[in-house]
């Protein structure tokens, strides 16, 4: 996660209908100070539920505070799965979809037309692409 500007805000999702382990709720917690507002939701990047209870997604700044946190609690995006962590960290540049993570189907996708960005994704060690 780089410190460019635009970086905006991400997302992680609490699904009601699965279990929250303790280091999942100690995750949230110390993103608190970065978050920016708590939803309900039948749908979030990368996932429509097909019914049942909504799902609680938290939208956090991407500030320094919450990329320490994130960096210190896990490598993967792929590991950001229920029980264990929250689910589906996404991030978005301003109102605009930028990386969207569905960690339990272990795929992700980036959104962007910008050169320099797709250049640094390319190369990036170890990441399969495959671009439309």
């Amino acid at each position: 996660m780089s410190d460019k500007p635009g970086m905006g805000q991400f997302i992680l999702v609490v699904r009601k209908d699965l279990f929250l382990s303790f280091q999942a709720k100690l995750v949230l917690s110390r993103l608190s100070d970065s978050l920016i507002a708590i939803r309900e939701q039948f749908e979030w990047p990368g996932t429509i539920l097909g019914g049942g209870e909504p799902a609680i997604v938290c939208y956090f700044k991407t500030d320094n505070h919450a990329k320490k946190i994130l960096k210190e609690v896990s490598n993967s995006l792929y590991s950001w799965v229920q029980p264990d962590l929250p689910e589906d960290l996404s991030f978005m540049k301003g109102n605009n979809l930028w990386l969207v993570n569905t960690s339990h189907e272990s795929e992700s996708y980036f959104v962007t037309e910008e050169k320099e960005e797709l250049e640094e994704i390319l190369g990036i060690r170890n990441i399969k692409i495959k671009q439309k």
